[in-house]
């Protein structure tokens, strides 16, 4: 599978190219077909059905809430590495981000359940 950055020459659309065995195209071209569609519709169909499903996974919600905790403490680590490198004004910085995520999360965004970092 390749993935071509197409950047702003297409409103940021990104192509993706993938390989399907012939049966698997032939019916796909099929479907599209008997809908009035293109292939490229049915798969956008197919990604968007998928992406809803993993929207709803509990399990894929909880591994998501893990990697956000895991990103939390590695940024965590690399700013007490930064505060002990170059003292209170690197902590000073680090401490306003904190406030500054913070205040983002307050204005809608998705919180881990443990946001909390050791």
């Amino acid at each position: 599978m390749s993935l071509v950055d197409n950047g702003s020459s297409r409103g940021g659309v990104k192509t993706l190219a993938i390989r399907l065995e012939p049966d698997v195209h032939a019916q796909l071209s099929l479907i599209a077909q008997l809908r009035g569609n293109t292939i490229t519709d049915e798969i956008r169909t197919a990604l968007e059905t998928h992406l809803a499903t993993a929207r709803t996974a509990p399990e894929l919600a909880a591994q998501a809430d893990a990697a956000l905790a895991d990103i939390e403490r590695e940024a965590a680590a690399r700013r007490d590495a930064i505060a002990t490198l170059f003292g209170s004004a690197a902590a000073t910085t680090a401490s306003s981000t904190d406030e500054v995520s913070a205040a983002r999360g307050r204005r809608g965004g998705k919180q881990s359940s443990d946001s909390s970092v050791d």
